[in-house]
């Protein structure tokens, strides 16, 4: 067909080839394709339209085919708010997402994977960023309520998710990303942080690092605690005493970690291996190393991987997260709820794996103090 326009007014065809005169010509121009619409071009009441739009039993394989065949020709898109009153069901086709910050390539890469995997089953995501704020965690949550999305995907900041028990209750199905949920009994999706920390140290360590600094994230984040464990655990495994490794927390960008590790070499033993335990910190890190002229000297393993790190030299070593498969697993888990999965709680641990690129393979080197 022709595209509608307002300079050339074009009727919509009947199947019989006549035109639509229940509008206007200048109406007709610029109305959005309705039901009724479709269901007359394809030769069909408006309610097989409906059953065939909605995903209802019972329509034959050529009604559905000419339905959407009409659908396609007239740019038809189903009014949501509307079908969400007559579908049995009561489901809109949505979904919200909650990530922790569109600055992170992490929290890009879960919602590229929770997309795919809603778009496959036609379903489309509302998304917001939390930015580790409590209350903006709490008011992005009620937006999706408000709009009736059908499941949640959560990275969360706040102590407590107590106040999603009422729509836990009545099936909302609600699954956990990258931290797990305290208050609530529902599925998550969490890398092993506590386990890749550990690795991240043990590789320093193997490679005869015996000063070794951790700088993280806030302490109150779930995860960062977890990869503190884990590289506090280690180094007393290794017989090193915690108490003189230098632990930095509270950073959350590139600029404080940057600080952060300028000052650590101010100290009369600076450290000779850092443990960064988050992206953004990584990047701060190789900043102010860099500054220093100590990229070369200074073993660095940082906590998930950062943009072009296998560039630069040396390449980063990184423990790497997978954030498409906990996007994509997260989206799996709504899914099954969604399909009538009833089965008790799920926590799903995603592996992490140390990438070796160099930083973190740099033997101890006397300071040049």
């Amino acid at each position: 067909m022709t595209p509608l326009s307002d300079a050339e007014p074009t009727p919509v065809e009947t199947a019989a080839g006549r035109t639509d005169e229940s509008l206007p010509v200048d109406a007709r121009s610029r109305a959005r394709p309705t039901m009724r619409h479709v269901a007359t071009l394809a030769g069909v009441g408006v309610k097989t339209v409906s059953r065939v739009i909605n995903g209802e039993p019972n329509v034959s394989a050529a009604t559905i085919e000419r339905v959407m065949r009409a659908a396609r020709s007239l740019d038809y898109e189903p009014d949501l708010h509307a079908g969400n009153l007559r579908r049995a069901d009561g489901r809109t086709r949505t979904l919200g997402l909650l990530v922790g910050s569109v600055d992170n390539p992490f929290a890009g890469a879960v919602h590229r994977a929770v997309e795919d995997a809603a778009l496959a089953r036609g379903v489309a995501v509302f998304a917001s960023s939390l930015d580790d704020d409590p209350e903006r965690e709490q008011a992005a949550v009620s937006a999706f309520l408000r709009r009736r999305v059908d499941g949640l995907i959560l990275t969360t900041a706040s102590e407590d998710q107590a106040y999603l028990a009422p729509e836990l209750r009545r099936g909302t199905p609600v699954v956990f990303v990258d931290r797990q949920p305290a208050g609530v009994t529902s599925d998550s999706v969490v890398s092993d942080n506590t386990a890749g920390a550990a690795l991240a140290t043990r590789h320093l360590i193997s490679h005869g690092h015996r000063r070794l600094a951790y700088l993280g994230d806030r302490h109150d984040i779930r995860t960062a605690q977890e990869r503190r464990r884990g590289f506090l655990d280690e180094l007393g495994r290794a017989g090193i005493a915690t108490g003189d490794a230098p632990v930095v927390e509270g950073l959350h960008d590139e600029e404080t970690a940057r600080l952060a590790t300028l000052a650590l070499f101010d100290a009369d033993e600076p450290p000779t291996a850092i443990f960064s335990a988050q992206n953004l910190v990584t990047i701060g890190v190789i900043r102010a190393l860099r500054e220093l002229d100590r990229h070369l000297d200074v073993a660095l393993v940082g906590f998930d991987d950062v943009p072009l790190g296998d560039l630069l030299v040396p390449g980063v070593t990184v423990v790497a997260q997978d954030p498409h498969a906990i996007g994509r697993l997260a989206a799996e888990r709504v899914f099954a709820r969604l399909d009538g999965d009833e089965s008790p709680a799920e926590r799903i641990i995603v592996p992490t794996r140390l990438v070796e690129r160099g930083s973190g393979e740099l033997p101890p080197r006397v300071s040049a103090r």
